[in-house]
């Protein structure tokens, strides 16, 4: 049982990456702008999900949890994997996106540390943070 969903996960990640870069190709988008956002979109919606419906039912731990947890694993786990099956190189825009990625978090630090909470305004200023950076993306 456990090889079929292995073999699964492999295939639909394989079967991601070719649609991504067969989109990126097709619109003439370069594969970091279709990695950072069509995939990244995709493969945080069961985070989004999970969130939402943690914090209707004010499991607010839960919710907070399950993105810090998503994301610590992402770059730790699942980059430390890629990079050990095969060297990774970044280029000048993927230090940049890490660059936005550590100031957005200070930010979010700064929001959550004043009141010990997220307010409905923080969250519609992250939700233009984001909006803004892939504006950003889409332009450079």
């Amino acid at each position: 049982m456990n090889d079929y969903i292995v073999r699964g996960i492999a295939a639909g990640g394989q079967i991601v990456v070719n649609a991504a870069s067969a989109i990126a190709t097709s619109f003439g988008m370069s594969q970091n702008l279709i990695g950072l956002t069509i995939v990244a979109f995709g493969t945080s919606l069961p985070e989004l999900a999970t969130s939402v419906v943690a914090a209707r039912k004010h499991e607010v731990d839960m919710a907070l949890g399950n993105v810090i947890g998503s994301n610590i694993f992402n770059i730790l786990f699942v980059l430390g994997v890629a990079a050990a099956i095969h060297p990774m190189v970044f280029q000048m825009e993927n230090i940049i996106d890490i660059i936005v990625l550590v100031v957005m978090s200070i930010i979010v630090l700064c929001f959550a540390w004043t009141k010990q909470k997220l307010v409905r305004w923080e969250g519609f200023t992250m939700l233009v943070m984001y909006a803004a950076y892939v504006v950003y993306i889409c332009l450079r």
